[in-house]
């Protein structure tokens, strides 16, 4: 069996390694444009901000780990057509520029996405960067080493760590979103106010609510962002704006959504026989909805190219779907969320309600307890939930995880309220305060 893989992050890394393990007598061959694979862009901002020193740790495998595997890895070569008819390949050397052709059996499309780049004027002057991969972050570190004004655009997980990290390196930095707040995409209001006071109490100026359409310079180099509605100095501005499904090798060959996602069913499966798809270049599932959306996150990725491996020979470990869980730490605050917002829900159509209740972690009595505040989003008919956000000053984001299962078994705000959780004072009340959620959703 031939089995060839496009791309090789998250998704092809895990599809890979568990392929190489399922079928040792398949040639497995990767085809990946960098010369690196398996990087953990979400330790950029880490990495940029000096938290990190030794950049070797952002990576959990390699080119030689795949061939100690009997994988043949080619880095440095990028797939420029694929005719999914003729199961054929076009390969690019990026080192000698020669071409080769390949066939397969088995197609792996794991070609994860590319940061958004609008059509702003000015857009190519130098010092605007991208943040995505190794080489960005090694760019950023070098270009901040002289930077003293830095913009970041777009507020969500991306610029809102990066920001952080730049004012822990000392820099003038203003944080730049045409959303009138940030994060909105996965913390109600009441969330967002908390994370943008403790980013404004540290001198991070927020732009809030402006779009960009303008970048000056001087000399080629970036100096100016202007927006509708104000304009910000800047030696180095970053672009996060958000990301695109990498997909256009495939376009008019397989079923995708509107904004380029191969689309896939629970078992990995594209609309063409023996072509699989994984990561941030197709939809998942996702459980709130039970629609196909477009959620690029690490997590999902390894699930998936998991599954692409399990069910590469036949349909046997379908995909549970994806409620979306995330996090971030924003100086002294831990927040996480899960599932939808209510202003996510309502624009879905969905008619929900939602509760907040903020708790004391553990009993009174113990030496120190510090606030939880829990938002429980549900619907108004069947009580079913489906979204839930926590913020804290104490590290307690591992309880999003558990209610990440309760939206993925469509559990009711009652069921929650009397789900059986361990007390022990030092860790919590006898009524957990995710039971104590459940119970204020019951009486509302």
């Amino acid at each position: 069996m031939n089995i060839a893989v496009i791309g090789c992050t998250h998704a092809g890394t895990a599809a890979i390694v568990n392929a190489a393990q399922l079928y040792p007598e398949a040639k497995i061959t990767v085809y990946e444009r960098n010369d690196n694979i398996s990087f953990l862009s979400c330790g950029i901002a880490l990495y940029v901000g000096g938290f990190i020193e030794d950049s070797n740790g952002l990576f959990y495998s390699s080119p030689d780990k795949l061939k100690e595997l009997g994988v043949n890895t080619k880095m440095k070569h990028e797939v420029i057509n694929a005719d999914l008819d003729s199961k054929t390949l076009t390969i690019k050397n990026l080192d000698n520029g020669e071409t080769h052709n390949d066939s397969y059996d088995k197609l792996i499309i794991t070609t994860g996405s590319w940061p958004l780049t609008p059509p702003i004027k000015g857009i190519d002057l130098e010092n605007i960067v991208l943040s995505k991969n190794f080489d960005h972050s090694n760019t950023i570190i070098e270009k901040s080493k002289k930077a003293e004004k830095v913009v970041v655009i777009g507020a969500g997980y991306i610029g809102v760590e990066l920001v952080e990290a730049f004012k822990h390196n000392g820099k003038d930095v203003t944080l730049i979103d045409a959303e009138e707040r940030i994060l909105s995409k996965y913390l109600d209001r009441d969330n967002t106010d908390a994370a943008e006071e403790a980013l404004k109490n540290e001198g991070i100026n927020l732009a809030l609510n402006q779009k960009v359409h303008t970048f000056e310079g001087v000399g080629g180099k970036v100096t100016k962002v202007l927006t509708d509605k104000g304009e910000y100095e800047a030696d180095l501005v970053i672009l996060c704006i958000g990301f695109r499904p990498n997909t256009g090798l495939f376009k008019d060959q397989i079923d995708m959504l509107d904004n380029g996602a191969i689309v896939v069913d629970p078992y990995m499966r594209t609309s063409r026989p023996d072509v699989f798809a994984a990561g941030d270049s197709c939809s998942v599932i996702f459980n709130p909805t039970g629609s196909a959306k477009y959620i690029p996150l690490a997590t999902n990725a390894v699930r998936m190219g998991t599954l692409v491996a399990k069910n590469l020979i036949e349909p046997t470990v379908p995909s549970m779907g994806t409620q979306g869980t995330s996090g971030i730490k924003i100086y002294d605050l831990n927040i996480a969320s899960t599932g939808l917002t209510v202003q996510s829900a309502e624009l879905e159509g969905m008619d929900v309600d939602s509760v907040t209740i903020e708790e004391n972690h553990r009993p009174e009595f113990m030496p120190d307890v510090e606030k939880v505040r829990l938002t429980l989003v549900f619907e108004k008919d069947s009580k079913r939930i489906v979204g839930a956000q926590l913020r804290s000053k104490i590290d307690l984001t591992q309880s999003i995880n558990t209610m990440s299962v309760c939206i993925q078994n469509k559990m009711t705000v009652a069921e929650l309220a009397l789900t059986d959780f361990f007390f022990q004072p030092h860790y919590n009340k006898p009524w957990n305060f995710l039971n104590q959620a459940g119970l204020a959703a019951m009486e509302k």
